[in-house]
């Protein structure tokens, strides 16, 4: 774990390189005294730079400017801002594209990527990795000892693209040989006899471009994700050679990278960061306007997704993480402007830290002028002059000074955790199970059979752990170290920290994890299989045996045949249930066609053809529990399961309005955290379920009593 203040941080990125840009008439000394002074005001404590210009600290070719930054250091110093400072690689300065054009990465083999965005070179190149190599160690050495510096950033967002550059396409098959020995190996791994694929020699495999192979694909998705590790571990060990102790190094994540494996990614780091953007004003209604058909991609609609994303930023180390950016105001592109209402900066920061986060960090502080994000808001606008949002985030800055030592660092609560798999999503945004609306494939597959049993719990007021496949048992199998509390759980203590584990769409599973799952039912836990979990292997092969593979007799179900859904089927309980449902309980994308071999059947179809198989089943195993739900369930059924899983809510609160959540934790000091949302326009009333002390404003509140909510609010309490 990193060594960070005792304290929620708190700040945003700050480029005051980009000031002679902004009006060459201010004297930069004097907008970087205002910068900070303003900052100073807003309570900010930290703030993030450098990672954006190598063409600033290095103009030419082995000349370098460093000193520009030490103004702002000193500055923050002085006001008691801590800094962490970024390695400029993910931007390559012209001069270096222009001298070795070689390193342009490959969108596809031989199609090579246009120079004037970002993030265009094949990091790998030695030629790319000599020039990194020389700015990283310029940059660090000059910097690290500076009092200002708590850490290091490496990179920014990586994995943006997929290198079909030959030399990496080379270290793939390198890669395979070390991986399977020989062709032969491979040939009969991979079923390379299907459309004449056989190899006779490592020469023959061909390039991705136009592979149809799902072994295949899972593999070059796997060596691309650990090609991005290897390279912001590379930097990360460059750092620690001149860093001082204390200082952490991190990574800021985009999670829905195509190249970023986040949880073995983070583990060569000491903490996990990630950049949380989120549709603000209606986007954070509740109760949620939002579609199920909605796609979730690097900016979230709705507060379930927004709490998705903070659980998942959660799940890379199972520790606290840093939120190194998140929307200051309007983010997006210039025609979806739609900066928050008022008191909304405050309900996603303190959901954020309720959830785990040790840092929010916005991005950025000024409004760009120029560049492709111009209409991304920062803190202050284009203008430079402080405005709603700084009024907004000066409020909450001071919250933060006065309770961020009290809730900083927080283990947040789980009364469901639920189980992702990587690479299933991987092979699913290439060969998906589902369709979109219009009938073609659909890539987002994975979550749309994920999501609704997160939302689900949400829906319910239940709260969520997410817990990545190799984190249950084998995370040495990765082939990198552990991450900080990933050092795998026998069943019996997965038992005891997650009484109801959630595996949905754990396609690409070998058979040690399945057996680990069963494992846990037989100690006491409640499994629940969804669909596509356990039908293949490791290496995305349907299994032979009956599905669900290695788990037919403890679950007491098969199926040898599937459907999609057209459209939404009515369930409804089977008599004498035990789960309660409502009237709109739908099933939705997907069915399996479950033959109950000795399980008790929950819940069944209500239709002419699929209503001969049930719905959803369960069976005693050992001392535990498993639960198979054969469909995707629609909000409705994904709500009644939540609660039938999860009777109780560990947060204690009960019967909220549908505008209110409860997030509740852990502080280190063992306080027990209570963080109220009301989102909506609308007053709310709550019963507190135990005395509570208000963090911000001191006062008490004896159990029993009505807690007010105000239109978009947020109250923070503590117990001992």
């Amino acid at each position: 774990m990193a060594d960070l203040p005792a304290r929620v941080l708190f700040g945003a990125a700050y480029y005051h390189e980009y000031t002679p840009a902004y009006d060459p008439e201010l004297r930069p000394d004097e907008r970087l005294k205002t910068d900070l002074d303003l900052m100073a005001e807003a309570h900010f404590t930290v703030i993030r730079v450098g990672e954006s210009v190598w063409s600033t600290w290095e103009p030419e070719n082995g000349t370098f400017d460093l000193d520009w930054l030490q103004p702002v250091l000193d500055g923050a110093h002085e006001r008691g801002i801590s800094v962490i400072i970024g390695t400029p690689t993910y931007a390559v300065p012209p001069w270096l594209a222009r001298q070795y054009p070689e390193i342009a990465g490959e969108h596809a083999t031989g199609q090579r990527f246009g120079w004037g965005g970002r993030q265009e070179a094949d990091f790998t190149h030695p030629a790319f990795r000599f020039h990194a190599e020389r700015v990283i160690r310029k940059i660090v050495a000059r910097y690290a000892g500076h009092p200002a510096v708590i850490g290091w950033q490496v990179d920014n967002e990586p994995g943006l693209h997929l290198f079909h550059n030959h030399g990496v396409f080379q270290r793939f098959v390198d890669h395979l040989r070390e991986e399977y020995g020989d062709v032969e190996t491979l040939n009969r791994e991979w079923g390379l006899v299907y459309w004449s694929h056989r190899l006779s020699t490592w020469a023959d495999l061909w390039t991705p471009d136009g592979n149809n192979q799902p072994q295949y694909d899972v593999a070059w998705r796997e060596f691309q994700a650990r090609q991005v590790t290897e390279f912001i571990g590379w930097q990360a060990d460059i750092v620690r050679e001149y860093a001082r102790p204390g200082q952490f190094v991190t990574t800021c994540i985009s999670y829905t990278r195509r190249g970023v494996a986040d949880d073995e990614l983070s583990a060569r780091l000491d903490i996990a960061s990630g950049n949380p953007y989120y549709d603000m004003q209606d986007g954070l209604l509740l109760p949620d306007p939002t579609p199920d058909t909605h796609e979730q991609i690097w900016k979230t609609t709705g507060v379930w997704s927004m709490y998705q994303t903070a659980d998942w930023m959660y799940s890379s180390r199972q520790e606290p993480f840093l939120v190194t950016e998140t929307n200051a105001s309007s983010i997006g592109f210039p025609w979806d402007n739609r900066p928050g209402y008022d008191g909304q900066w405050r309900q996603a920061a303190w959901a954020h830290v309720a959830r785990g986060a040790r840092m929010i960090e916005y991005w950025q502080w000024q409004t760009l002028r120029f560049g492709a994000e111009t209409y991304w808001g920062g803190v202050l606008p284009h203008s430079g002059r402080p405005g709603r949002t700084y009024a907004e985030l000066t409020r909450l800055g001071a919250e933060f000074e006065k309770a961020g030592p009290l809730v900083a660092g927080l283990e947040p609560d789980a009364d469901i955790a639920m189980v992702y798999s990587t690479p299933s999503k991987w092979l699913m945004q290439k060969y998906p199970p589902l369709a979109t609306a219009d009938g073609e494939p659909d890539p987002a597959a994975y979550h749309r059979v994920f999501d609704p049993f997160y939302r689900g719990a949400f829906d319910a007021d239940r709260q969520v752990r997410i817990i990545h496949a190799r984190q249950l048992h084998d995370p040495r199998g990765t082939g990198v170290p552990p991450a900080g509390g990933s050092e795998g759980m026998t069943p019996e203590e997965a038992v005891r920290r997650h009484p109801v584990l959630v595996a949905p769409a754990l396609y690409v599973v070998d058979d040690a994890t399945i057996d680990w799952l069963a494992a846990y039912a037989h100690a006491g836990g409640h499994l629940v299989v969804g669909p596509r979990t356990a039908y293949a292997d490791h290496e995305a092969r349907a299994r032979l045996e009956p599905a669900p593979g290695r788990l037919v007799d403890a679950a007491g179900v098969t199926y040898d045949e599937f459907s999609n859904l057209a459209g939404e089927l009515p369930v409804r309980a089977a008599e004498g249930s035990p789960l309660e449902l409502p009237e709109d309980a739908t099933a939705t994308h997907w069915a399996d066609g479950l033959t109950v071999v000795d399980a008790e059947i929950l819940a069944a179809y209500d239709h002419p053809h699929f209503g001969r198989w049930p719905a959803l089943t369960t069976r005693r195993h050992g001392t535990g529990r498993i639960t198979y739900v054969g469909t995707v369930p629609g909000r409705g059924l994904a709500r009644a399961l939540a609660e039938w899983l999860a009777p109780s809510a560990v947060s204690g609160w009960h019967d909220l309005p549908e505008t209110v959540t409860a997030t509740t934790g852990t502080s280190p000091e063992g306080h027990r955290v209570h963080v109220l949302h009301n989102w909506c326009w609308e007053p709310a009333r709550v019963v507190a379920p135990v005395e509570l002390s208000d963090v911000v404003n001191g006062s008490s509140t004896p159990a029993g009593t009505a807690l007010e909510l105000g239109a978009w609010d947020v109250r923070v309490f503590i117990t001992a």
